[in-house]
């Protein structure tokens, strides 16, 4: 990222999990490896484009939930989408599969997720190997060929059991490369037999997003529509940071509000560009 100037966006919720959507700039303070620094800009919605990276799992695994997916995902992207953004649909297995490139078009989405499918287990021998999920190679691909050049807000939603298997990436390459592209990550788990939900709140976390656990009681289509709330409750605030070095480091950063018993939930860190890449 340029330290020229930092974009962190942010929700607030009060004491009984309500989002706050009142706040002033004066409420709010950043610190940036534990040092104030100067906002420059803040804005309570934000009308920067939005991109939406749809990653769902279709293995075998999670076969069971691909219908009740589709029309939950039309929905989400229905509220959230306005003709200035736009979206990607990619299912992954052992393979991973663009369903659907950047589009503002609710139809193309549309019969994109109609041709989601899951890859059934039939087939294979019972001494065969495992078939595999490539959940991380999913993750860190999306991130850096698709969301990487991508300006304005950019957020990428996991459907999966969390679970992987066979990729060439490991986790913390698949999350770091999450965060060098200033994504926000939502996870949603389906907690299986084997559940990897913990992966996907470790993905989601520090990118100032958070995973959710879908259930019977907690339907897909309510946590979609958690989501979408949360990013249309988003402030957008920018900040020059003090220290202009572009050294390739990590910086830790850490948004707080003055009002007393709420909680803030934004992005943890950021990379910064080395000065090298720049001249490339």
């Amino acid at each position: 990222m340029d330290v020229d100037v930092v974009n962190v966006l942010c929700t607030v919720y009060d004491q009984r999990g309500a989002l706050v959507k009142d706040l002033r700039k004066e409420d709010f303070e950043v610190l940036e490896n534990g040092r104030r620094q100067p906002i420059r800009y803040f804005a309570r919605d934000s009308d920067l484009p939005l991109t939406v990276a749809l990653l769902v799992d279709v293995s075998g695994s999670v076969r069971e939930f691909i219908d009740k997916e589709k029309g939950a995902a039309l929905e989400f992207l229905g509220s959230v989408l306005r003709p200035t953004d736009q979206a990607v649909l990619l299912g992954f297995s052992s393979t991973i599969v663009q369903w659907q490139d950047f589009t503002s078009s609710p139809e193309y989405l549309r019969m994109a997720l109609a041709r989601l499918r899951a890859v059934p287990f039939h087939g294979l021998p019972l001494e065969g190997p495992v078939p595999s999920t490539l959940l991380y190679d999913a993750v860190y691909q999306t991130a850096n060929e698709k969301l990487k050049r991508t300006g304005g807000r950019k957020v990428m939603v996991v459907v999966s059991d969390g679970l992987d298997n066979g990729s060439r990436n490991h986790a913390d390459t698949a999350i770091g490369a999450l965060q060098s592209t200033d994504t926000i990550a939502y996870g949603i788990c389906y907690e299986g037999k084997f559940s990897g939900c913990s992966f996907l709140k470790e993905l989601a976390d520090p990118t100032g997003g958070r995973m959710f656990e879908a259930a019977k009681k907690v339907p897909l289509s309510k946590i979609f529509q958690t989501i979408a709330e949360e990013m249309r409750s988003q402030y957008a605030i920018g900040f020059a940071p003090g220290n202009r070095t572009r050294d390739g480091a990590y910086r830790r950063l850490r948004v707080r509000v003055a009002k007393t018993g709420l909680k803030v939930r934004a992005r943890r860190g950021y990379y910064v560009l080395p000065s090298h890449a720049d001249q490339k």
